[in-house]
């Protein structure tokens, strides 16, 4: 059934959709990432967003639920398990061998989302944080603290992704590797230890975003397979390796996914995202922004 428009439900629908589109933009920023340097697509993604999840649950009894430190340890801990599966795994897969890096990532997924599934069951577990219920209010609309908080760590984790990458020689050489390997190579750079930073940067963004929804949405083993989805679609319309692009355009499904949902309901709201999807690669299948070469603006 269709809501009744208002200002206060169209300002509310849409300050939603903005925090969750600044989280869809972690994920597909760290997917352009991946791709940029490595040239794999990522397969296994979406369990670096559920392993963010599941650590900040696990941490916060810990930490007498207070926050902060349990969203560390949450962003560590993927940043570990992605290091490591890049040393076991990844590295192992050429640039050119496109079907093996499907399978090899598409292993990795499974691997991950069944263990965690057996370990925790697939039953869906409610977070709770020492800021409960708590938000602010202007007038008729509110907003959660968790929510608040997932937006700004969102908007902090995309500016320093930024200067890292134009400002640092750490960024620098993501850059030069994703633009022209050979020639980053006669300089000096070592594609190795590029690829391991990228995917270890990668995986902190996409677990930073599972901790922050964790006390948002109901977590589960396969709560980042939704999610990947999408964020392999933003990836594409944005500009395969376009990191701007990425961030614009899940902001921009983000906002539309919250007001199809609001005021049309749910069950429309997943059928309308991937149409719009679907006609935005038909129309533009080189994507909205400049492809290629990790650019950062």
């Amino acid at each position: 059934m269709m809501v009744s428009l208002t200002a206060e439900t169209i300002i509310q629908s849409l300050a939603s959709g903005l925090l969750m589109g600044l989280l869809y933009g972690l994920i597909a920023v760290g997917l352009a990432l991946i791709f940029g340097v490595l040239e794999v697509i990522n397969f296994a993604h979406g369990e670096f967003l559920m392993l963010g999840g599941y650590a900040m649950a696990l941490s916060l009894p810990l930490f007498g639920l207070s926050y902060w430190p349990a969203l560390a340890v949450a962003v560590l801990t993927t940043s570990l398990v992605g290091v490591v599966l890049y040393e076991f795994f990844l590295r192992h897969v050429g640039q050119k061998e496109f079907e093996r890096s499907i399978l090899t990532t598409l292993g990795i997924s499974m691997i991950l989302l069944y263990g965690m599934q057996y370990l925790f069951t697939a039953t869906p577990l409610m977070v709770d944080t020492t800021y409960g219920f708590e938000g602010i209010e202007i007038g008729s609309i509110r907003i959660t603290m968790t929510r608040l908080i997932a937006g700004g760590l969102s908007i902090v984790a995309f500016t320093g992704l930024y200067g890292l990458l134009k400002f640092t020689q750490f960024g620098r050489a993501m850059r030069a590797i994703a633009q022209n390997r050979e020639a980053a190579m006669m300089v000096g750079i070592k594609p190795r230890h590029v690829a391991r930073n990228a995917v270890a940067l990668a995986a902190a963004l996409c677990g930073l975003a599972g901790a922050a929804l964790a006390p948002i949405q109901l977590l589960h083993p396969a709560m980042g397979q939704a999610i990947v989805f999408k964020a392999f679609a933003l990836v594409v319309i944005g500009g395969l390796g376009n990191m701007t692009g990425a961030v614009v355009v899940a902001v921009a499904l983000g906002m539309i996914e919250s007001w199809v949902g609001g005021f049309f309901g749910i069950v429309w709201q997943e059928g309308a995202i991937f149409t719009i999807i679907i006609v935005a690669v038909l129309l533009r299948p080189d994507g909205i922004f400049q492809r290629g070469g990790m650019r950062v603006g």
